[in-house]
């Protein structure tokens, strides 16, 4: 490892049911400090973070609307609750580790978090400080996935870095069929003709609009985050 970053400003993704280790619910203290570390570690290499966190580790809203009959809107506002306290408890982390840190909300929660204001973000981003996106895009209907695109987009970021519990993007299912072929680089219209589900429809959409690249790969590795910043083979480039 090189040691220097390849991305000078950036965009973590991360799922909730990451945070919440080996269980996928609630919240794995052990996992959150370690991503914590690793996320300093970037942070001690120059590089401007900006992080979405999903919240399906308490609350999936989809699931919820067909699984239990709840209304998709309501079901998508508890979703995006979700994703705030993941914030927070990833924020405590941080803080915890020596960062400057700010959550901005994309709804008003004051008690707890900033309103998210584009200008301020980039401002935060430029005295040092991590800045964690919660509650998605603040709507109902689209995901956590769009709501890093979108963010990505807004803070001019080079690059989305989705950390997942795979090494990578897969021609088929790994967990499902072991002959799966991991791509080390894909062009979005090539994922986009072999159906390859990297994020969903719309964020996949607009971050090929936006040429903004997409990295997958495994943060559940200790160390994994840092290799990929510095530009290490370990995942799929999608751009």
């Amino acid at each position: 490892m090189s040691g220097q970053p390849r991305w000078r400003r950036i965009v973590l993704k991360m799922s909730g049911e990451v945070l919440g280790g080996t269980s996928g619910f609630g919240l794995d203290d052990t996992v959150v400090n370690r991503i914590a570390d690793e996320i300093r570690a970037v942070h001690a290499l120059g590089v401007d973070i900006g992080i979405v966190v999903g919240g399906g580790n308490f609350f999936r809203g989809v699931e919820a609307a067909v699984m239990r009959g709840m209304d998709r809107v309501a079901a998508d506002y508890i979703g995006m609750l979700a994703t705030v306290i993941n914030a927070l408890a990833l924020q405590e982390a941080l803080e915890r580790c020596g960062l400057e840190t700010r959550v901005m909300s994309a709804f008003e929660i004051r008690a707890v978090c900033e309103p998210f204001i584009q200008r301020r973000a980039v401002r935060h981003l430029e005295k040092g400080r991590i800045v964690i996106f919660a509650a998605g895009t603040g709507h109902p209907f689209f995901s956590t996935d769009t709501a890093a695109v979108l963010r990505a987009a807004q803070i001019k970021a080079e690059v989305i870095l989705k950390g997942t519990d795979v090494d990578g993007v897969y021609d088929r299912d790994p967990h499902q069929d072991p002959a799966a072929v991991r791509f080390e680089r894909i062009s979005f219209a090539k994922a986009l003709e072999l159906n390859l589900r990297v994020m969903d429809a719309t964020a996949f959409s607009l971050s090929w609009e936006r040429n903004i690249p997409i990295v997958v790969f495994n943060i559940t590795v200790p160390g994994n985050l840092v290799r990929t910043v510095c530009g290490e083979p370990i995942g799929t480039i999608v751009m």
